[in-house]
């Protein structure tokens, strides 16, 4: 819950801030840490942060005696704790005694929210929102509300939690209409379409709203490109979209925003280590032996198309007619229409954070390679020796390099179980479910 302005004016002193720009002046150093500090100073910023809020109190309590607008004093002395990562018993308590002074005071009721959201209490984060757009329609509670409608269990058990999600999208993106140059409302619209794409259906233009929210968030405001919430968030989105070097980026931009994170580099260690084992095992071909696999490759006929040999077969781009079988190496980068893939399971990797089940497989002519199958059920697999057939197959080629590392190798992508033809079948509903995705909601 970030200010989108920063300043690198010389404050005026202490003394002669009124309490509001006493506070804003704290916030400011928090919010553009990075724009009089260096990346490789991020391990200080929570305890410089710290430092200044302890400074920034004892200003705020030298005024107390003579400040005569007790609501005001309440609040901004609630507003300073607030600006530490964790809850504060003393901010919640300054809060909740300003609006009750005055139950007008809008930023009261937002901060009050925000400190119940650290509490883990939603539901009196919800109220405290909702009591100040009561008030006042403000971007503030508008994007703070889309945060918690999304961590929010559905409100009883006819409620799709869908439909929490889709308000959550539409309250970000009133937030943005009041204020288009805040960079803050437009990283939250970002992973509010996130959260849409992974609850109702994985649509692309959803994908894409979200990657242009963040884009659009950075660009109206320098330091949003720092916060490492942003990054990773991304990132998750990239790393699904087969987008693995701007994931890896993502990732390892993240730590270094937040070295005190374990998430970032734990997710960029198993991103590298799934890529490098994806790329051992096509060259081995899944350390499968050579007779083995002349074996399993002597019984690899048309006959395995099973319904994608039929003038009535539907693909999954809705052409009616049969598939023509097609050797991995004729296939062309992106959507082949009209044609099969069709080999036989070479491998298959269960690896730690993998977002698809992913396997290689091995055509006729011994070229083999991996097949990500996405909304795949825990109970679903393939196993070594079983025949795939892959109507109308994405194909894409990736050549990823970072830090030292490079990977160089094609794939299939399938987003569910249920295009594919194993051992001559088409899978069963029960194969598939949605994927859920973990991105950081906490500190938006």
């Amino acid at each position: 819950m970030n200010s989108q302005y920063c300043f690198s004016l010389t404050p005026p002193p202490f003394s002669t801030l009124p309490l509001q720009e006493l506070v804003d002046e704290l916030y400011n150093f928090r919010d553009c840490y990075f724009e009089t500090h260096s990346v490789e100073e991020a391990g200080r910023k929570q305890s410089d942060v710290a430092q200044e809020s302890e400074k920034t109190l004892k200003r705020l309590e030298e005024k107390e005696d003579n400040f005569k607008h007790k609501a005001e004093f309440l609040l901004q002395k609630g507003r300073c704790l607030n600006v530490a990562p964790d809850f504060s018993t003393v901010a919640e308590e300054c809060l909740s005694r300003a609006v009750k002074l005055e139950p007008g005071l809008v930023e009261g009721w937002n901060t009050l929210g925000e400190q119940y959201w650290k509490k883990g209490d939603l539901t009196g984060a919800k109220n405290c929102f909702t009591g100040a757009l009561q008030q006042s329609k403000n971007k503030v509670s508008l994007r703070n509300l889309s945060m918690v409608l999304r961590q929010l269990p559905p409100a009883d058990s006819n409620t799709h939690h869908g439909k929490q999600v889709m308000e959550s999208v539409d309250m970000a993106r009133q937030a943005v209409q009041l204020d288009v140059t805040d960079g803050t409302s437009w990283y939250i619209l970002g992973n509010a379409y996130v959260s849409l794409f992974f609850t109702c259906g994985q649509n692309p233009q959803l994908s894409q709203q979200a990657l242009t929210a963040y884009a659009q968030s950075e660009k109206v405001d320098r330091a949003a490109s720092c916060y490492p919430e942003l990054h990773f968030n991304r990132a998750t989105l990239f790393q699904y979209e087969e987008m693995y070097g701007s994931a890896l980026g993502g990732y390892s931009r993240a730590a270094a925003l937040d070295p005190g994170w374990e998430e970032p580099p734990e997710r960029e260690k198993q991103l590298l280590e799934y890529l490098g084992k994806v790329t051992e095992l096509i060259q081995n071909k899944g350390k499968v032996k050579a007779r083995r696999l002349r074996t399993m490759l002597s019984n690899l006929n048309t006959s395995a198309l099973g319904p994608c040999s039929s003038p009535q077969f539907r693909s999954p781009t809705g052409r009616v007619g049969s598939l023509e079988p097609r050797t991995l190496s004729s296939l062309t980068h992106g959507h082949n229409a009209g044609v099969a893939a069709l080999g036989k399971v070479v491998f298959s990797l269960a690896s730690e954070g993998r977002m698809a089940f992913t396997f290689g497989m091995v055509d006729s002519e011994e070229s083999c390679i991996v097949v990500m199958v996405y909304n795949t059920a825990d109970s679903w697999g393939v196993l070594i020796g079983d025949t795939v057939v892959i109507p109308e197959p994405q194909v894409k080629r990736h050549s990823i390099t970072h830090k030292d590392k490079v990977f160089d190798f094609r794939s299939i992508r399938v987003d569910s179980p249920l295009l594919l033809i194993v051992n001559g079948k088409k899978q069963n509903v029960q194969s598939q479910i949605a994927a859920s995705v973990s991105y950081k909601p906490q500190s938006e």
